[in-house]
């Protein structure tokens, strides 16, 4: 008899996550063997169990879906990476498998879709939900796109990433009112912008985003 397959949850709500969890353990040929509710507890879980899949959401505290796979990815390339989210943008679905997810699942897809998705990413195979963009698909499986798909940072206006940049080196929306000659309503519906747009929501997150991205270095950054 095949051995099951070890899937890990990686969800930040716990009427979600609990509800995966008992979706995924009712087929028995898989076991859920652990749950993360941020990224930093994905990433340490995945490291430590050495799932054959993680199930990943991509809007979660501390460290953010996105930069969990890159980093899981980094550190054990064979463990596959199934996002299930509710982002269904173009933007994020390219970011999401160019940081090395195996396919892409939206949150609207019924039990049947979820567990034909599963199914398929761990027999190496790759499953992108029919709701999102054929052209999308078709480029990255292809890996033929004419025109590259604009990272996260490239949606960033130049005063936002003027921003985030002073945000990340620590500086409060007042001081950064001061530098900037703006208001600090002004600064906050910036930050509001760059948080939306990158799904960051806290500053330690747009710290590491900003240092990924070469905007600053790490010894300039204090959290």
């Amino acid at each position: 008899m095949d051995e099951k397959k070890r899937i890990i949850i990686a969800e930040d709500r716990t009427i979600v996550r609990e509800g995966l969890r008992l979706l995924v353990s009712s087929n028995p040929h898989y076991s859920v063997i652990g749950e993360a509710e941020d990224g930093h507890q994905a990433v340490k879980i995945a490291v430590e169990l050495q799932p054959d899949l993680m199930l990943m959401d991509l809007t979660m505290p501390r460290m953010n879906g996105m930069e969990a796979i890159r980093e899981i990815k980094k550190q054990c390339p064979h463990i596959r990476v199934l996002v299930l989210t509710v982002h269904d943008s173009d933007e994020f679905v390219t970011a999401a498998l160019h940081a090395g997810a195996d396919g892409y699942v939206l949150k609207e897809a019924n039990q049947t879709e979820l567990m034909l998705a599963i199914t398929n990413v761990l027999h190496g195979k790759r499953f992108i939900s029919p709701g999102i963009s054929e052209k999308v698909i078709d480029g990255y499986l292809n890996d033929r796109l004419q025109v590259k798909a604009p990272a996260l940072i490239d949606t960033l206006t130049h005063r936002e990433r003027e921003i985030l940049k002073l945000v990340a080196e620590g500086y409060k929306n007042k001081e950064i009112a001061d530098m900037l000659c703006i208001s600090i309503k002004t600064v906050e519906k910036h930050r509001e912008n760059i948080m939306k747009k990158l799904d960051l929501h806290n500053v330690s997150s747009l710290t590491a985003f900003a240092i990924e991205k070469g905007l600053l270095e790490k010894k300039d950054a204090h959290l």
